[in-house]
């Protein structure tokens, strides 16, 4: 798992799928803290033109494909299943090399098709939290580890 976040963090830039105006839900969670640690990140939402998070909005993309250059940014996953493996599907064509599907995010199919088609894929057992690997819990450590620097705001 070391070499698949050192993988994921060595990207240029981040996209979140399911990226949420919401403040209960993951997507605005984990949105917010790719802004907070000064990352360039871009929210992809279907549905929205823009997000509101950290009281500014971010204009959205539909998906994967519609992002500028899509290899040179790292997903990260917070759809539900079924969602997220014709997500996967798109990532895959467009050249995406690193995902990190969310808990909750996958189910068995969507994990395998993930680890087996992407450079790096996180997600299942494992991370410091009790639910598995989550940016919002393991991200600092994995970007350490990948030797990223950061400034949190």
């Amino acid at each position: 798992m070391e070499a698949a976040l050192k993988t994921f963090f060595s990207s240029p830039r981040f996209a979140v799928a399911g990226a949420s105006s919401d403040p209960t839900k993951y997507g605005h969670k984990i949105f917010a803290w790719y802004l907070q640690h000064s990352l360039p990140v871009t929210a992809i939402n279907p549905r929205a033109s823009t997000v509101t998070v950290l009281k500014k909005d971010h204009s959205t993309v539909s998906g994967p494909s519609s992002l500028p250059d899509p290899p040179s940014f790292s997903l990260s996953v917070i759809t539900p299943p079924k969602v997220t493996r014709e997500l996967l599907k798109e990532a895959k064509e467009a050249g995406i090399p690193a995902v990190w599907l969310q808990p909750g995010s996958f189910d068995e199919e969507g994990l395998e098709y993930a680890r087996k088609e992407f450079k790096a894929a996180i997600a299942g057992d494992g991370g410091e939290g009790g639910e598995g690997w989550c940016v919002l819990v393991d991200g600092e450590d994995a970007m350490a580890l990948a030797g990223r620097k950061w400034s949190k705001l």
